[in-house]
């Protein structure tokens, strides 16, 4: 087998981990038509209304924390982020304030914690002092408006919008520098709502730009396929097809398609960007490449599940996990994950020799079906795709000058 990386390689990860996200319960009081844990997919583990015991947490706290103290990290990054994910993570509160008063009095030299949340803002107005109090950065799954949230229903099938939109608007009145700072939302676009309208609504309403995110496409159930399709909204051609689209790709630049891809394309092709001082001393010509774009295992986060998995993220198949929490101890092998990554990198060796975007790709594997077996992968780009792809970036810079210098002083490309 190729080594691509190597156990050291994932050591070093681990010391340098930036984020922690525990899936604090997968029980939900919302049942929205296409949650990621819901009738449109089939790759995560059963929904049996079921929180994660704190003692399990405390474990890989325990075996996390002793890890970075024998092995202090000489990165610069002074924040470690711990999130806490569902189903509904307000509805096991007790869990959140267990984890928060007990890194409250952990001391890691140059290291702080900082806490995040997500959540459907249904009992927000019970809990909003204590997240107040302990500074929390607060994502908000809000739709839009009435109609554009009538995905998100309750057990009894009636439309969250009216509880969501009042309690946050008694955050936004009872803590309104809080509000400002703190608090961000995440819309998902789809058959119901469009990128123009969820703009409005959330400048009108609360002066935020918001998150747009499409339907993950990876994971549906073969069955659900043409439901899914259905409900699924492409963010750019939404925003192309707003009546106001120059003024709204202004006030979006961020959220743009365009902005995504020509900000890659720059970061990779113009020599100008470097990611630490290491960057000016080395030949990265002769850095070896590692097929796809796939963060490399515990680089980016983890995310321990309700079932102690573990996980590199909440976006991707619960099957593939970078070890477990047991009742007893915290198993993660370094030289399994290792081989885990090599084999699957292995599948890719062919085609991303012979990709020529292979120094610009964001791919992830985890979003290729088939990983498992003989995953191909529809990104693939030859010397004529590639060139086009040059030529189309190239041809909307030159027509839109500033771009080039909105994203170099703007636009954060993250690992």
């Amino acid at each position: 087998m190729k080594k691509y990386i190597d156990s050291d390689l994932v050591r070093n990860q681990l010391r340098d981990l930036r984020q922690i996200v525990f899936e604090v319960t997968d029980a939900c009081n919302l049942k929205c038509k296409y949650c990621g844990y819901g009738e449109l997919y089939g790759n995560y583990d059963a929904r049996q209304q079921k929180q994660l015991p704190i003692e399990k947490a405390m474990l890989f706290l325990d075996h996390i924390i002793k890890y970075w103290k024998e092995n202090p990290s000489p990165s610069p990054e002074k924040y470690i982020y711990v999130g806490f994910y569902g189903g509904e993570p307000l509805l096991n509160i007790d869990f959140i304030q267990q984890v928060v008063d007990y890194l409250k009095d952990i001391s890691i030299p140059y290291k702080e914690f900082q806490f995040s949340m997500t959540t459907n803002a249904m009992l927000l107005d019970r809990h909003m002092d204590y997240l107040v109090e302990h500074n929390f950065s607060v994502l908000v799954s809000l739709d839009g408006n009435a109609y554009s949230q009538s995905y998100r229903l309750d057990h009894a099938g009636k439309n969250s919008f009216d509880r969501v939109f009042s309690n946050v608007m008694l955050l936004k009145d009872k803590y309104p520098f809080f509000f400002t700072t703190n608090v961000n939302f995440n819309a998902v676009l789809h058959n119901r709502n469009s990128v123009a309208d969820i703009h409005q609504f959330m400048k009108d309403h609360f002066n935020k730009k918001p998150r747009m995110a499409e339907l993950n496409t990876s994971g549906i159930k073969a069955e659900m396929q043409e439901e899914f399709w259905r409900t699924y909204k492409n963010k750019n051609e939404s925003l192309h097809s707003a009546d106001n689209y120059e003024v709204l790709h202004k006030e979006l630049f961020l959220e743009s398609g365009e902005t995504s891809r020509l900000a890659l394309f720059i970061h990779q092709n113009s020599g100008n960007v470097f990611n630490s001082y290491n960057d000016l001393f080395i030949d990265k010509s002769r850095l070896k490449i590692i097929p796809t774009g796939t963060c490399l295992p515990f680089g980016k986060k983890v995310f321990v599940t309700v079932n102690g998995k573990i996980l590199p993220c909440e976006r991707i198949g619960q099957s593939y996990t970078l070890g477990e929490i047991t009742n007893n101890e915290v198993l993660i092998d370094f030289e399994e994950i290792t081989d885990k990554y090599n084999t699957w990198f292995g599948k890719f060796e062919g085609q991303c020799t012979k990709c020529f975007n292979k120094h610009g790709c964001s791919i992830c594997i985890f979003t290729i079906p088939d990983l498992d077996t003989t995953p191909v992968c529809d990104q693939f780009m030859n010397k004529k795709s590639y060139e086009r792809m040059v030529d189309s970036n190239m041809e909307y810079l030159k027509n839109n000058p500033e771009l080039y210098r909105q994203i170099m002083e703007n636009v954060v490309i993250t690992s």
